[in-house]
């Protein structure tokens, strides 16, 4: 399989060229020197062909309320996972480093990660595990759903955490590093938030392990702020921290270049 970016027969690249312009960050010198690390976690919901419901729900109705699903086991908590299989395995025979899958807190709904990966290629990598994923899901007869919210109602959203790090961050005093570009996140919430999804608002209500939209927040271990901070990387002092704001249908390069682009080139 071979993905390529695609331009206008006048050589500019097509509106949903995404990578171009992010390639020009990940590019820059004094991005390259800090190699940037990214782990994203793609959720995404299963749903049946036929009825436009979610894969185990009963048709009509709705299952018994979240808890039990989450990383859960056996055939009435897990729907979908001879799909999920299938794909951890496709992408590791691609080349694809996949890293995990989980079922998630919604029922029909599974996550995986792709990552540690560096700079540009883990755009490359995401857009790849999606289409492989939705190749699987036409055999099994399925409909995959990147929707940020594809159920109303006291259900959790699907969103895609995005774990950074640069090699100031990853080294001693990290950190430092890491507040100061929190610091950076904060002052261009709007823009990030604009960029990071078609349907956000849906799902970042401030419930279902979300942040209010319209308000940026940090913390250590906290699910419900925008930007949560490991309590290993608050421990030893350095590694990483998890933007949770980027939704499920966001667009990698878009993601990935602008984390890097506020947190590495941008002056306030």
């Amino acid at each position: 399989m071979v993905m390529c970016d695609a331009y206008a027969p006048t050589g500019d690249p097509i509106p949903t060229n995404k990578r171009f312009n992010a390639d020009k960050i990940f590019s820059h010198p004094d991005v390259i020197a800090e190699e940037p690390w990214y782990g994203i976690e793609q959720e995404y919901t299963l749903f049946q062909k036929d009825t436009k419901w979610p894969l185990g729900w009963p048709v009509g109705g709705f299952p018994a309320p979240q808890g039990p699903y989450y990383c859960g086991v056996g055939s009435d908590k897990a729907f979908g996972r001879d799909i999920v299989d299938a794909h951890y395995k496709a992408c590791l025979f691609a080349g694809i480093d996949i890293s995990g899958i989980n079922g998630e807190v919604m029922p029909g709904q599974w996550e995986f990660q792709v990552g540690p990966v560096t700079g540009i290629s883990s755009g490359d990598q995401v857009w790849m595990a999606r289409y492989i994923l939705e190749r699987i899901t036409e055999i099994a007869g399925a409909v995959l759903s990147f929707d940020p919210k594809p159920v109303l109602g006291d259900w959790n959203g699907a969103g895609a955490h995005t774990n950074y790090s640069t090699k100031s961050m990853r080294n001693d005093g990290g950190i430092n590093v890491i507040n100061e570009a929190i610091e950076k996140l904060s002052k261009r919430h709007k823009e990030h938030i604009a960029a990071y999804g078609k349907g956000n608002e849906r799902r970042l209500t401030g419930l279902h392990e979300t942040a209010d939209i319209n308000t940026f927040s940090w913390g250590v271990a906290n699910r419900g702020a925008s930007v949560r901070v490991g309590r290993d990387t608050e421990k030893e002092g350095k590694g990483y921290f998890e933007d949770r704001r980027p939704s499920s249908n966001m667009d990698p390069y878009v993601v990935t270049s602008m984390i890097a682009e506020t947190t590495i080139l941008w002056k306030p």
